[in-house]
């Protein structure tokens, strides 16, 4: 059997198929033990409308050019959601190299006018994040919302390391496990887009080696793209509170500002003024 390099398509592949029953997909289970985790692959082809030997080939890396219209048939049969599907497409592209250069993916560079704008928020905890989410700069309110999270120097600083290697996060986040299971779906989809970055790399190298949670998670391959939700947190000084949260991008370099919000008169917005009276107490810094 000729080899083959698995690709980071044909991996997606494997991992979502072995995520599937038979009785999923409206296919009968059968008689004896599978020794297939999930659905087999000749079940898969039939569903999306291919040989077995074609979807072999796809998921082994021997074929890398599907079109739209397998792909579409794939998306359908592994019961792909929208996102999912749009995942599953720039997975092939980059595998076709059909990707186009991201100019500068790395851009660091903190605009004044991006500073100005941190101020201008307080007493709104904001942080200005790249693309792999490290705090680039951020207000005293931001610095004081995490716990811990200036016992780091500021090159370290990184809201997904923190959420994954700090032992303060298990304690900060009400529901730590929905939220690592959105911060690591997250991360494999901006893999996608920039698979062979080095610091995109050098950050999931990282949380392989250091955290168990995240290597059991991201093995599930779940994918989903940051947007704005709330966020449910237990803060030491603060007690549980919920926080509105805006992600704003800007540009093509994959900064985003993140910036916390609570209705006004609620118990969270009082929150809000006290962990700002913290911070000027405290006399942090941005970073």
């Amino acid at each position: 059997m000729p080899t083959s390099t698995p690709t980071l398509l044909g991996e997606f592949l494997l991992a979502r198929r072995a995520r599937l029953r038979p009785a999923d997909v409206g296919l009968p289970e059968g008689t004896g033990l599978r020794r297939t985790q999930g659905l087999r692959r000749e079940e898969l082809a039939t569903l999306a409308g291919l040989s077995v030997q074609y979807y072999i080939r796809l998921e082994q890396g021997r074929e890398t050019n599907p079109s739209g219209v397998v792909l579409d048939g794939i998306a359908h049969a592994l019961r792909l959601n929208r996102e999912e599907h749009a995942h599953l497409y720039a997975l092939a592209n980059h595998t076709a190299q059909r990707v186009l250069s991201p100019g500068n993916p790395s851009e660091r560079e903190v605009r004044p006018g991006i500073l100005r704008l941190l101020e201008t928020v307080r007493p709104w905890p904001a942080h200005l994040l790249s693309r792999t989410s490290d705090i680039l700069a951020a207000n005293p309110e931001a610095l004081a919302l995490f716990p811990g999270l200036t016992d780091w120097p500021a090159e370290r600083r990184n809201t997904i390391r923190y959420l994954f290697r700090h032992p303060a996060a298990r304690e900060l986040y009400v529901d730590w496990e929905e939220a690592a299971v959105s911060t690591a779906a997250q991360l494999r989809s901006l893999l996608a887009d920039a698979p062979e970055a080095p610091d995109l790399a050098a950050l999931v190298e990282e949380l392989s080696r250091e955290s168990t949670e995240f290597c059991r998670l991201w093995q599930r391959y779940d994918v989903r793209s940051r947007r704005s939700a709330q966020a449910r947190l237990r803060h030491p000084d603060l007690g549980e509170v919920t926080f509105d949260y805006e992600v704003l991008r800007l540009g093509p370099g994959g900064q985003r500002m993140t910036i916390y919000q609570a209705e006004p008169g609620s118990a969270d917005h009082e929150a809000l003024r006290r962990l700002a009276e913290m911070a000027s107490r405290a006399g942090a810094g941005g970073g």
